[in-house]
């Protein structure tokens, strides 16, 4: 787990072989419980619903994703104040772009706008405008922008927060075709 002093990724939930990382954004030195556990989150059910794995989990077994293709880490961002000057975000960008050479999925998916924006500006990439694919990659892995799934995110209907997601698992489909053909 993360220690207070530590700035890389969770690896858990990451191993080689894996169809999709999805990646939010966590403050340093901040872990939760679980994954997406959190009042209104509906995480598993887009997850299910998209297609990407066969069966709904919940919080508690999330630890049974990598089995199912999917492996979950956040982008560690951290807030400095320094005297006299303005607070700055700093993005441990290295770390994480280190975790995910290391398992090399097809494809990473931030789970919001926020966390691509995050990873963004950290690799000096263009913000991302919209949801889907993005025209970087991470760490030469192709990446993708979803909506979030939490409960504060109930100003987009399930309905196109699940179409976006399902995007998500036609998009990680085309890669591997990609990768099979060529």
């Amino acid at each position: 787990m993360l220690e207070d002093h530590d700035v890389r990724p969770d690896r858990s939930l990451l191993r080689p072989g894996l169809r999709v990382v999805i990646t939010g954004t966590l403050g340093r030195g901040h872990r939760p419980a679980q994954y997406y556990a959190g009042p209104g989150n509906r995480f598993y059910e887009l997850l299910q619903g998209s297609g990407l794995v066969d069966e709904r989990l919940d919080p508690g077994h999330a630890g049974r994703l990598p089995d199912l293709g999917v492996g979950l880490t956040d982008l560690v961002i951290e807030r400095v104040e320094r005297a006299g000057r303005e607070p700055e975000t700093l993005i441990h960008q290295r770390p994480f772009d280190l975790a995910i050479r290391a398992v090399a999925p097809t494809v990473v998916a931030f789970v919001s706008k926020t966390a691509a924006t995050w990873y963004a500006r950290g690799a000096g990439e263009r913000l991302p405008r919209d949801y889907g694919e993005l025209t970087w990659s991470v760490a030469g892995t192709p990446a993708f922008v979803l909506p979030g799934p939490s409960g504060a995110n109930n100003g987009m209907s399930l309905a196109l927060r699940l179409a976006l997601w399902t995007d998500l698992a036609d998009f990680v489909e085309h890669v591997e075709h990609g990768r099979a053909v060529g």
